[in-house]
């Protein structure tokens, strides 16, 4: 797997500072897509065991709420198999409950990512087990809303994964038919002080 960038102190992915991988490859080609240079899947550097403990060792400092995946298209699965150890690797070292979220920026709905969804590989389930925030759905340009906290287009989601999973295992449903979406702080969905 390659990543076309990393951004370091990052405040516009999610919530808090984080750091942010960019990894290469995707085959949706919005329209309108912010990041088209990370479209091929030979963009940039590849990812070696060196830059993953780089970007574990910058999650440390108690300023940093987490990391973040995007693309690029995590969900590729050929990206999937480049991530699924790295991510469990990050979710080891920083648990739930520490104060360090993993938040992962897909195109894919959720729906296309749980068994039997057209991007659901050997180890998807692995990967969004590890993921605490999944902001689902592709970029539409004809829906961009500039209000939108954390997504770009009114057709994306902002799911808390970790809430899903629970709605999920107490309803004995599958997560895509379970699906809890993130809370915002009010200030940011009323855009009033």
């Amino acid at each position: 797997m390659n990543y076309a960038e990393i951004k370091h102190f990052d405040i516009a992915n999610g919530e808090g500072v984080r750091t942010t991988l960019f990894v290469s490859g995707c085959r949706r080609g919005c329209p309108g897509c912010f990041n088209s240079g990370a479209w091929s899947f030979e963009a940039g550097h590849p990812f070696t065991r060196e830059v993953a403990d780089d970007i574990i060792e910058s999650l440390a400092p108690a300023y940093m709420d987490g990391l973040t995946l995007l693309g690029g298209e995590p969900m590729e699965p050929e990206n999937q198999r480049g991530l699924v150890a790295f991510v469990e690797r990050v979710r080891e070292r920083y648990p739930r409950g520490c104060g360090k979220t993993i938040w992962c920026f897909t195109g894919d709905t959720l729906d296309e990512l749980v068994d039997g969804g057209r991007h659901h590989t050997e180890v998807t389930d692995r990967l969004l087990d590890a993921i605490d925030i999944l902001v689902d759905g592709p970029w539409v340009q004809e829906l961009y809303d500039i209000t939108l906290r954390f997504h770009g287009s009114s057709n994306q989601r902002v799911i808390d994964l970790n809430a899903t999973r629970e709605a999920a295992s107490a309803q004995g449903v599958p997560l895509s038919d379970a699906v809890v979406l993130w809370q915002d702080e009010e200030v940011y969905t009323t855009h009033t002080m």
